[in-house]
C-alpha cells in the first residue's frame, strides 16, 4: 500500500517569504515617503497663508484704529502683555523693534500673554512684529500729532528693501536701502512675521535687517521684503502714507 504524498502548499497557503516581506516593506516606505513630502509642503503652504491673512488683518486694525483715535498705537514691549508701550501712545519704547499690540486694538489669535500670532503656532518666536515711524516727533503714534504737524509736512521715514545687501548705515537712525532696491522709502508702519525659521534663522544677509532675536543688528527703520526661499521666510506688509492719509481725510481726521 502507498503513502500519499501531500501535494506541494500553493503560493496562497506557503504565505511570503522573509524576503518578499522586505519588499513590501521597502515599497509601502516609499509611498510613504513620497507623501509626507507633500503634505509637510502643504502645511507650510497653509501656515504661510494663515499668516499672510493674519498680517493684512492687523494692518486693517491700525488704520482703523488711527480713524478711531486719531493716532496709530505704539508696539508693544516684551513685558506690556500685548498692550501698546506706552498706554496712550506718544513716545513708543519699542518704535522698530516692538510687537503688535493685540490687546490695545483687539485682536486675535493671541498667545497666553497677550501678543498676536502668525499662523507657525504660539511659540515665543511667532509673534506678530510692528514698527511704527518716529518722524515728526512721533507725531505719527500722538494724539493730533499728524493734524497739527500737517500733511504737507508728515514724512514716515519707514523704508522696505528688496535686499539687505548693498544697504547703507545698516543699525543706525539712517539706514537707507541700497540703490534701485527700495520697494517703499515713505511707510509709516510694518508689520511683520519671522516665519518657519524665527528660533533659528534671522542672522542672515536678508533676514538680519528686520529685527528678531538671532538679529546682530541695532533695530533702525529700514526693513528687507526679499524673495522667499531658503535664507528668508520673514513675511512684511506695511501702512503707506497715501493709503493712511487717505483713510483719515475720509473721517475728518486731516487736514
Amino acid at each position: 500500500m502507498k503513502t500519499a504524498v501531500p501535494p506541494a502548499p500553493t503560493l496562497a497557503q506557503r504565505g511570503f517569504s522573509l524576503v518578499e516581506l522586505a519588499i513590501v516593506m521597502f515599497i509601502v516606505a516609499l509611498l510613504l515617503g513620497g507623501m509626507l513630502l507633500p503634505l509637510s509642503a502643504q502645511q507650510d503652504l497653509r501656515a504661510q497663508g494663515e499668516t499672510q491673512k493674519i498680517l493684512t488683518e492687523a494692518r486693517d486694525a491700525l488704520l482703523g484704529f488711527a480713524m478711531a483715535n486719531d493716532r496709530l498705537p505704539c508696539p508693544a514691549s516684551s513685558t506690556s502683555n500685548g498692550q501698546e508701550s506706552p498706554v496712550g501712545g506718544g513716545i513708543c519704547t519699542n518704535p522698530h523693534d516692538g510687537f503688535f499690540p493685540a490687546a490695545t486694538v483687539g485682536l486675535s489669535p493671541v498667545d497666553a500673554q497677550g501678543y498676536l500670532v502668525d499662523g507657525w503656532g504660539g511659540e515665543t518666536g511667532n509673534r506678530v512684529r510692528y514698527s511704527i515711524s518716529t518722524a515728526n516727533t512721533s507725531a505719527f503714534s500722538t494724539v493730533s500729532g499728524m493734524k497739527n504737524t500737517g500733511i504737507t509736512i508728515l514724512a514716515p521715514d519707514l523704508q522696505i528693501c528688496s535686499t539687505g545687501v548693498g544697504m547703507a548705515n545698516p543699525g543706525t537712525a539712517t539706514a537707507t536701502c541700497a540703490t534701485n532696491a527700495t520697494l517703499a522709502a515713505d511707510a509709516v508702519a510694518i508689520v511683520y512675521s519671522l516665519g518657519k525659521n524665527s528660533g533659528t534663522g534671522g542672522a542672515g544677509t536678508e533676514e538680519n535687517h528686520n529685527p528678531n532675536p538671532q538679529s546682530t543688528l541695532a533695530a533702525d527703520r529700514a526693513f528687507v521684503n526679499a524673495q522667499q526661499g531658503s535664507s528668508f521666510d520673514d513675511q512684511l506688509v506695511w501702512v503707506s502714507k497715501n493709503t493712511l492719509f487717505n483713510r483719515l481725510v475720509a473721517v475728518g481726521r486731516l487736514p
